[in-house]
C-alpha cells in the first residue's frame, strides 16, 4: 500500500510539472486566472478534478 501511494504521488508530481516545464507562460496565465476565481468556482474546479481522477482510477483499476 505504501509503495503504491508513493508511486501515485510521484506520478502526480511528474504530471503537475509537465506544463510549467513545456509552457511556462501558459502555466503562469492559467495560475493567475485560477487565483482570480471565487471560492465556489475554485471548489468546483477541485471537485471536477477529483471526480475525473476517481473515474480514471475506477476505469483502469487492475
Amino acid at each position: 500500500m505504501g509503495s503504491t501511494l508513493l508511486t501515485a504521488l510521484g506520478l502526480m508530481l511528474v504530471l503537475e510539472g509537465v506544463l510549467p516545464l513545456l509552457a511556462p507562460q501558459a502555466w503562469r496565465e492559467t495560475f493567475k486566472r485560477m487565483v482570480d476565481l471565487k471560492d465556489g468556482q475554485l471548489r468546483f474546479v477541485g471537485l471536477v478534478s477529483m471526480s475525473v481522477g476517481l473515474l480514471l482510477l475506477l476505469f483502469f483499476k487492475n
